[in-house]
């Protein structure tokens, strides 16, 4: 390394030499005599023989390094055997054995033993958790369009209760005080719980996949009940819904017993400019025919179908979802809304547990299966979410 380090200098230092040699040898046309551009000739003949030198030097270096290269790596911790697991806690494919062998009533290790909570509950794996999940997700309108968080205590999420103001100021003049103030929001864990009992014998049959009987109905029961308390929930012992006092904002109210195609265009503008890039509506499946009777002054209907199959219908333009559980249009309801939904906040508590009932239906030949989440849901910024309230009522 020292050698090409050494040519490197030398060959710096030629062509140094070279180029200081052509701009003192120029005659004033700018042309070399024959016994200059014979000399030029050879200094460059030398940088190049140099630059050559160095390629072959770096060449051998770099043979000479693979050659010396260890052919493998050392041992720095302890071998694993063949076909054991890698993973950890709840992740572990042994975990996620023996808790199934649990819930059919098998003698089974102390693996389990990480996985109990205070109510005598297993923490379910985390793979058959993400099925569950997954499950939630797919029948659950509102989980696709808000903000998911996963939490391990409360949260408490700090917001803007008054926006600052930029004011315009005289040189030298005093900076005047914006008046921003702030508030929060308080993300609690409220439990939500799904009983399901199986026969003894469907248990006892091996054939009998308990892990995808168990993950679909928990999915089902659960979405329904979480979709619910999403859209319409007090608050009380349950999440705060979107089409609650304590929801959205109410951006419009409808000129009578009917929607009309200016409450749509009132509900569109009362939300503001940033939020409508990824807004999108929400209303109940049957609130959708009147959507669908709308049109605009030049006799275009506001409602147009999807284009692609799996893309929601669309309406003045913006994507429609629809609910079984928002409200139906009626006097003082909130028949629609209108916002990006990511400022609807869905906190998840880590950890669903699942508890195996033997002595309950025992009577009836049954074992029962108790799972338990803990989930909040509100809205956070109302400003980012519009409803549209219909005339009439409270």
């Amino acid at each position: 390394m020292t050698k090409i380090l050494e040519l490197r200098e030398k060959r710096a230092k030629a062509w140094k030499a070279a180029k200081a040699f052509l701009d003192t040898k120029r005659g004033n046309d700018g042309l070399l005599s024959a016994e200059d551009t014979t000399a030029y000739e050879k200094m460059e003949a030398d940088v190049v023989a140099l630059g050559r030198e160095i390629e072959r030097l770096e060449r051998q270096a770099a043979i000479d390094a693979e050659l010396n290269a260890p052919t493998s790596n050392a041992i720095t911790n302890v071998p694993q055997r063949p076909g054991e697991d890698n993973k950890i806690g709840r992740a572990r494919d042994e975990y996620r054995r023996d808790f199934f062998a649990a819930m059919r009533g098998r003698t089974v290790t102390n693996v389990l033993s990480e996985g109990v909570d205070a109510d005598g509950g297993y923490l379910v794996p985390t793979e058959f958790e993400r099925t569950i999940v997954q499950g939630l997700d797919e029948d659950n309108v509102i989980r696709k369009l808000a903000k998911t968080i996963t939490t391990s205590v409360e949260r408490k999420v700090p917001i803007a209760a008054t926006p600052s103001v930029a004011t315009w100021v005289a040189e030298n003049g005093a900076i005047p005080e914006s008046g921003v103030t702030f508030d929060q929001k308080t993300l609690d864990a409220y439990k939500l719980t799904d009983l399901v009992k199986v026969s003894v014998e469907l248990l006892a049959d091996s054939m009998f996949d308990l892990e995808s009987y168990l993950a679909a109905e928990f999915a089902r029961a659960m979405g329904v009940a979480e979709e619910e308390a999403f859209c319409v929930g007090n608050g009380t012992g349950r999440p705060s819904g979107i089409f609650t006092e304590n929801g959205g904002h109410v951006g419009a109210t409808s000129s009578g017993a009917s929607i009309t195609f200016d409450d749509v265009i009132n509900l569109v503008y009362s939300l503001k400019t940033p939020y409508r890039r990824n807004a999108v509506f929400l209303t109940n499946d049957s609130t959708v025919s009147a959507f669908r009777k709308l049109k605009d002054s030049n006799g275009q209907y506001l409602w147009q179908p999807a284009l692609a199959q799996g893309q929601p219908d669309r309406l003045f333009g913006y994507p429609l979802y629809t609910t079984p559980y928002a409200p139906t249009i009626a006097a003082g309801a909130f028949a629609a809304a209108f916002g990006d939904f990511s400022n609807y906040w869905i906190a998840d508590r880590a950890g669903r547990t699942l508890q195996r009932l033997n002595e309950l239906y025992a009577g009836n030949g049954q074992v029962g299966f108790l799972a338990t989440e803990r989930v909040d849901g509100k809205v956070i910024l109302s400003e980012g979410i519009q409803l549209l309230k219909m005339a009439g009522g409270a």
